[in-house]
């Protein structure tokens, strides 16, 4: 295994977690859409910061000119992410089972995805991962 194989994952999951804790913590006085305003333009400051130490010399300008349409719907898959979890919280998810119901729910809808579009292999264990996860999604369902 390489260092940014291992990296990349401990990154995610790290920034994972203080994204969720950062989201419950949000002040239930902030308007939510000026709350992600702020929290992307201290993306685009952090972001700026971090150019010169990951790719010296960077022309962003240059190098923006390589992007396609999936940049801009991120974008959009971004707020939508971010507005969510931030509702979903206010609306009285809790912070570990609202993410875990998520990831998972998430994970299944792409499982399909990557195997029509990517070609990516599926396996009897991915079968049964499914039912486990489903079964998880059930368990973790609220009561009525």
């Amino acid at each position: 295994m390489t260092f940014i194989y291992v990296f990349s994952m401990a990154l995610t999951v790290l920034s994972n977690v203080a994204y969720h804790f950062c989201q419950k913590e949000i002040s239930v006085k902030a308007n939510p859409l000026v709350s992600l305003f702020c929290t992307y333009a201290t993306g685009m400051l952090v972001t700026a910061i971090c150019f010169p130490f990951f790719y010296p010399g960077l022309n962003p300008v240059t190098a923006a000119k390589s992007l396609n349409w999936a940049t801009f719907g991120l974008g959009v898959a971004i707020v939508g992410l971010e507005l969510g979890f931030l509702l979903a919280y206010r609306a009285g998810w809790n912070l570990s089972l609202g993410a875990l119901y998520s990831n998972v729910a998430v994970g299944l809808i792409l499982l399909p995805i990557g195997i029509w579009f990517y070609h990516e292999s599926f396996e009897w264990r991915h079968a049964l991962g499914i039912l486990l996860a489903l079964s998880g999604l059930v368990l973790m369902a609220k009561k009525a």
